[in-house]
Order: structure tokens, then sequence, then C-alpha cells
């Protein structure tokens, strides 16, 4: 039987992390603060969460042995990256309270049921269908239009697993990319969006329908990987807000315990479309650890441990900037500038495009 959560964890009290990664380190460190421990579960050796905590489990994600004993010995489960397998948080919700639900991991793997949520829930998406086969791609491309984006529904982050169709393109030559995709996690075709800006809103939610939102931030990509978040977004304050509004009813509607980062693209008219949900801590959101009273890993932590919220508010305008691949070498550099603050993730190799840490700019308000 599950074990369910009364009033908040106490000092001690132990949080289960799936997934190792830099999300999962900052989300340890900041669980320390609060006088909490975490336990992370990952697969790989050596990882960046691993190396801030003393508790750490390295097993795959279908050991129902390890799982177990890693149920055991935590009193809340959450996860620092949405490709955790479904039938993994399901195990461990079966034994101990899992936060955010699997249901809504189950939602946020996959991009056709994401965006089916939002249009369930009357937000706005780009237009987009479901394809099986290549006569229903040139059918959806016919309703749709072009250029239009085919992406497979699942596992595709930072780019990857997907494919542009401009109209010289034709999709004979592009299905053959998609056919794993087709027969394992499906594949999903969406109108491309002329838009004059990415921005991205967290938000938190507490088990008692508690919410707080963080300021719109803007997104600035190159080859498709974030590269640098402006704080806060440059929109009209009826944008922010409608943005801001956005995140809090989506939290809502999907019964949220912790964390959910929603990228948006804003329209040149002002029209905001929804374009992808996290349920965890998010790259847009890294600048909180240097520019607010309550960073989004200290947020998560008190969402899952039942402790009330923290205050959001920004204490200063920044610039978070990745560090990726070969950019750490000279990361100490950015030191120079006393108003910025330099966080690197212990990855001990530097592969191109691979988020190796990340410098925030802090820019006094007003």
């Amino acid at each position: 039987m599950v074990r369910r959560l009364e009033g908040a964890l106490p000092p001690g009290a132990v949080i289960g992390v799936l997934g190792g990664g830099q999300l999962g380190r900052m989300t340890a460190t900041a669980a320390a603060a609060l006088g909490y421990r975490c336990h992370v579960y990952c697969p790989d050796a050596d990882s960046p969460a691993g190396q801030v905590t003393s508790r750490a489990t390295r097993a795959a994600y279908d050991d129902e042995a390890a799982l177990s004993a890693f149920a055991a010995a935590v009193d809340v489960v959450t996860f620092e990256f949405e490709n955790i397998p479904l039938a993994t948080a399901e195990f461990l919700a079966e034994r101990v309270m899992v936060r955010p639900r699997p249901e809504i991991l189950r939602i946020c793997q996959n991009r056709l049921r994401e965006k089916d949520f939002c249009r369930q829930n009357e937000v706005p998406t780009a237009p987009y269908t479901a394809v099986a086969d290549l006569p229903e791609l040139r059918a959806a491309l016919g309703r749709i239009g072009r250029p239009a984006i085919l992406k497979t529904a699942e596992l595709g982050y930072d780019g990857k697993g997907q494919a542009r169709l401009d109209p010289e393109t034709t999709p004979e030559a592009i299905w053959p990319q998609m056919a794993e995709a087709v027969a394992t996690t499906g594949v999903i075709l969406e109108g491309f969006v002329d838009f004059k800006m990415e921005v991205s809103v967290i938000v938190a939610r507490d088990a008692r329908g508690a919410r707080q939102t963080y300021v719109p931030v803007e997104n600035k990509h190159k080859q498709h990987i974030l590269d640098q978040t402006l704080v806060p977004a440059r929109l009209p304050e009826r944008v922010s807000e409608k943005a801001e509004g956005i995140a809090r009813h989506l939290a809502e509607a999907i019964d949220l315990v912790g964390l959910l980062a929603i990228e948006m693209f804003v329209t040149a008219d002002d029209q905001i479309l929804v374009n992808e949900l996290a349920p965890r801590p998010h790259n847009s959101g890294h600048w909180t650890l240097d520019a607010c009273i309550t960073s989004q890993f200290e947020q998560l932590v008190r969402a899952v441990a039942g402790l009330p919220l923290g205050s959001t508010e920004r204490l200063a305008d920044a610039v978070m900037q990745n560090l990726l691949g070969d950019a750490v070498e000279s990361a100490q550099e950015a030191l120079r500038d006393p108003r910025v603050k330099l966080h690197l993730y212990g990855k001990a190799e530097a592969r191109p495009g691979r988020k190796m840490g990340h410098t925030t700019r802090l820019i006094p308000r007003g």
C-alpha cells in the first residue's frame, strides 16, 4: 500500500529523485538547505546529482528489486526529467507518494497527449495532428499547410526527432526518417509558427492548491538548443499577465503538485500558443537560483515536501547563458564580471551541445 504524506516532511526526511542530471543536482542542493536528504536513482555512474548526495542507487529503471528498495528508503519521490519510463513512476506510486503524479508524466511525455490536454482545457497551440503513414502525412499537409514540423511524439528534445517540411520538401523524402518512431512512439505534424519570441513560464502548485508563478522569460536558441534566457521577457504587461494566467490554469487543470514549465510562442499580434510542457525544473528557470527569493529548485522541494511555497519575487533582472560543450573550459573567465554567478554541473566529458553549466549575469532593477 502506498505511503501517504500527512503534513510537511520533517527535517531529515529523504526525497527520492529519479534521474541524475544537473536538475537533480541543483534540487538536491536546495533540499539540503531545507534540512532534507536526497536519494538519487539513476542508471549512470558518477551522475551530476550523485556527486552532491551520499545516497544513490545505480540501477536500471526497470529493475523492480532496486525500485522496491528505493521506495522503502525514501519518503516521497520526484523526478528531474520527463523521459523516466512511465512504468517506473507507476511502480513506485504503488509504494510511496510520487509528486508530480504519474498521470502528469504520461501527458507530458507525449506531444500528442500534451496538445490534446491543452486543447481540452481551451489553451491554444499550433495546429497539429497525428500521422500514421505517408498518405496521412500528405493529407495532413493539405490541411495544415507548409512549412510544418514533423516530430516524434516522444523522446525528442533540443531539436532531436524533428524534420521541417518546406514547400519544396517532399513527404517521401522525410518519411523514412520517422519509420522507427511510427512503430514505437508515434509521429505528430505541427504547423509552423512564425513567432516573434519564445517565452517560458514556470508555475509551482502545492497539495493544497496554492500556486506561484515566475515572471515570463525570453528564450534564445542556437541549433535548437537553449543558449540564453533574458529576464524578464520583453513583453507588454498584459501579455506577461496572460502568459502567467495560462500557466496557473494548466497547473490547476493537470492537478499539479510540484513544478510545471510551459514553453510558449508569442506571435506578432501578441497571441500566445503553448508549445511544450515539462513537469520539472527547467533550463530557462536556472536564473532563479541567483535572482529570486525562492529558486525553482527550492520551490520544487517545498511543493513535494508539503512546505508552504516560497515567494517568486525577482530581486534582479538577469541574463542566463548556457555553457555548451567546450565553452566550459573558459567558464571561470566569466567571473571577471563581479555580477556574474557561475554554476558548473560536474560532467566529465564536454561533448558538442552538451550542457556543462551556466552563468547568470545579474542586472540591478530600476
